[in-house]
């Protein structure tokens, strides 16, 4: 069933009232509040990276307020535990009036901060693996297991992490295992002179922020059923495929002749199958966002860095050479058709394509 125009106006006027709620904290980052956006409306996950003072925690905190959705900071340290995060058992004894039952103990699940709707994740390279893989139960089956009892998150439920690049010591890289849970990777940068500017106003002087709620729970809910229901071409589905299976150096003979040479120079692994969903959702969402019932190849594009760059694992000569992921991501876009008939009667896609 395709969104009517009532859902699409919904849809935008959602997303024009956010950024002016944003606005009131937030200077300048519409592209990245724009994959924050879709992210959320495509039900995944975001890892935001970026030097200190940039706003990350700030503007996590602030789109949590403006969605009326219960939040959660979790300050990952070095000596933070996997309970910490997901909740205990503990051994409650009853003082209730009954005499036969007064006395008696039995275990009672006390919630850990992840039983929120958007859990910040704060520098969450900082703690290690261990509790690191905290994380992963919840942010793929959206649950958490404590003994033998399963716990429902609630929803809906996003994961928006951050981590700063630069320091080196006392922080633990993300497994790719867990990096791939992250729908986007999205690189938090510099602001300009003029948007400095304005942080610095703001920031110094008395003005308060009135921060209203845009949208609920339900409403959240409601809109990632109706961005799944958006129709994607068999076209977009296969440049979807196209680029991400360029990237995969590890299969038959057949298929590794469509693998661009530059891939093979400096890529260890490719990204896998969950990149490809992660594409299509959002491009759906990108669509609804800007007015569009359908999603077309400009969305795929706009989308790719963010969805590829953290998937690829770049081998010793990419790092030597100074040739990073999105670089990569670049030139399989330029060398990608993005006409139906190219990319279908393209030998070296063929090849990807088979079996």
């Amino acid at each position: 069933m395709m969104p009517d125009t009532h859902i699409l106006s919904k849809l935008q006027t959602a997303r024009q009232n956010i950024m002016e709620q944003l606005s009131q904290v937030i200077v300048g980052q519409t592209a990245v509040i724009d994959e924050l956006l879709i992210s959320v409306f495509a039900q995944g996950h975001c890892l935001l990276e970026g030097v200190p003072g940039l706003a990350k925690t700030l503007m996590v905190s602030t789109l949590a307020r403006t969605l009326d959705l219960r939040f959660s900071r979790i300050q990952f340290t070095p000596d933070l535990m996997p309970a910490d995060i997901t909740g205990i058992d503990i051994i409650e004894e009853s003082r209730g009036l009954d005499e036969s039952s007064r006395g008696s103990r039995a275990y009672r699940f006390l919630e850990g901060p992840i039983f929120a709707n958007i859990i910040l994740a704060d520098e969450i390279n900082r703690t290690p693996p261990k509790t690191q893989s905290a994380l992963l139960e919840a942010m793929q089956e959206y649950r958490v297991t404590v003994g033998r009892n399963r716990h429902p998150l609630p929803q809906p439920f996003f994961v928006l992490a951050t981590q700063n690049p630069i320091e080196q010591e006392g922080t633990y890289p993300l497994p790719e295992a867990q990096q791939d849970r992250f729908m986007f990777k999205v690189f938090v940068a510099y602001p300009s002179f003029d948007e400095e500017l304005e942080i610095v106003r703001k920031t110094t002087s008395l003005d308060t922020d009135d921060i209203k709620p845009v949208l609920t729970a339900a409403e959240i809910l409601e809109l990632q059923k109706i961005v799944r229901q958006v129709p994607v071409s068999d076209f977009i589905t296969r440049y979807a495929l196209a680029l991400v299976r360029q990237t995969r150096i590890h299969g038959d003979s057949q298929k590794e002749q469509g693998i661009p040479d530059i891939v093979r120079q400096y890529v260890s692994w490719g990204a896998g199958p969950r990149a490809v969903q992660h594409l299509v959702l959002g491009g759906k969402a990108r669509a609804l966002l800007n007015g569009r019932t359908h999603v077309i190849v400009e969305d795929i594009q706009t989308l790719a860095k963010p969805i590829l760059r953290h998937r690829l694992v770049m081998n010793f000569l990419a790092q030597s050479d100074n040739f990073s992921a999105d670089m990569l991501v670049d030139h399989l876009l330029e060398s990608t058709p993005t006409k139906e008939d190219e990319l279908f009667r393209d030998h070296r896609f063929q090849r990807l394509f088979a079996g």
